[in-house]
């Protein structure tokens, strides 16, 4: 009987892809913050959902917003908003640092809905509704890179 947390592998590589196909530079937060201002396109929206193994309905509340916007915006051709596009670049970014960390995207992604002592005992994906909560999230990889688990 499969677990409730299993998801399909990612491809070698597809992190590695978004982070270049979104300009994503996790280790210069003014560079992403000016790329959110001019705002992202949708199919980051699209791209993230490929990875992680969150419904449509799960990301589109994340960042506050209807899947049927999402789909509008799709179809106009329009951007996200600023904070929409802050948000989805730091989980593009969080997902490249969770790869380096856990070897594979989807034990991250088991693991973002486990509680983390490092976060209080409170469930990582709780977190992702804010870009300060994604921060906290990478904070605690970093921790878990250097061994620091509590």
């Amino acid at each position: 009987m499969p677990d409730k947390y299993d998801v399909p592998p990612t491809k070698p590589g597809m992190v590695q892809e978004m982070v270049m196909k979104y300009n994503v530079n996790s280790g210069n937060e003014f560079a992403m913050v000016s790329r959110a201002q001019n705002g992202v396109e949708v199919s980051a929206f699209f791209d993230l959902l490929e990875i992680s193994d969150l419904s449509k309905e799960e990301l589109s509340s994340l960042l506050d917003l209807s899947y049927k916007t999402i789909q509008r915006y799709e179809k106009h051709g329009k951007k996200l908003n600023a904070l929409n596009s802050e948000q989805l670049l730091k989980m593009i970014a969080l997902y490249e640092k969770a790869e380096e960390v856990f070897g594979s995207i989807p034990s991250f992604n088991r693991w973002l809905r486990k509680p983390a002592v490092g976060l209080g005992s409170h469930i990582p994906l709780q977190f992702m509704q804010t870009p300060g909560g994604i921060d906290l999230i990478r904070e605690e990889l970093i921790r878990i890179e250097y061994g620091a688990l509590a």
